[in-house]
């Protein structure tokens, strides 16, 4: 028996929303390695989006996997609204950018409207990961489909602004790998001896 659109979840999602510190570490291992001088590699598939935290008023990174379409970064929120970056974003939609290309200051603005839309279904069509991911919420990645469950798609883009950003990742932690190299020629000449 065939289920209706109206049947479907609204905020179907294939994986729980992280919970476990490991898992949560897993995720902003990205940022780790940020810190640790090596952005020009991570920020070429992750970028790390600084927020504004809608209680605290802190900055907030987040590492997220990052698309280039027809000159845009594109992202999709994997837990929909339930991220907490997303519901930061709908308080304050200031954020900085930062990929392997560097830091930029933007807005983040989800698609929503028929054209944005449609540049989110074509963009969605030419990148597996995208599709998968899709798939996996049980779209048919059809137009129709697509725009029939437009309210559970969450595929952000950014505009360039002027306005102040919250401060970005900084590379705080490139020392440690003097220190690394340091450690090893000791333990080295230690051995020697």
């Amino acid at each position: 028996m065939a289920t209706s659109l109206k049947s479907r979840p609204v905020e179907a999602v294939p994986l729980p929303y992280p919970r476990q510190p490991w898992i949560k570490w897993l995720y902003k291992s990205p940022i780790l390695l940020w810190r640790l001088g090596l952005g020009v590699l991570v920020g070429r598939l992750f970028m790390i989006m600084t927020t504004t935290g809608r209680k605290t008023g802190q900055p907030r990174h987040t590492a997220i996997e990052y698309h280039r379409f027809q000159g845009r970064l594109m992202i999709c929120s994997a837990w929909g609204a339930h991220s907490q970056w997303y519901k930061n974003l709908q308080a304050d939609p200031r954020v900085t950018i930062q990929t392997s290309a560097g830091t930029q200051a933007m807005l983040a603005r989800r698609l929503i409207t028929e054209a944005d839309l449609r540049l989110g279904y074509a963009h969605v069509m030419q990148n597996p990961t995208l599709q998968r991911w899709f798939r996996a919420l049980g779209f048919d990645l059809t137009w129709e489909d697509f725009w029939a469950r437009r309210s559970t798609v969450y595929l952000l883009t950014f505009e360039p602004t002027d306005a102040p950003t919250p401060p970005g990742v900084h590379m705080d932690l490139a020392w440690a790998w003097g220190a690394l190299l340091i450690l090893g020629v000791l333990v080295g000449w230690g051995r020697r001896r």
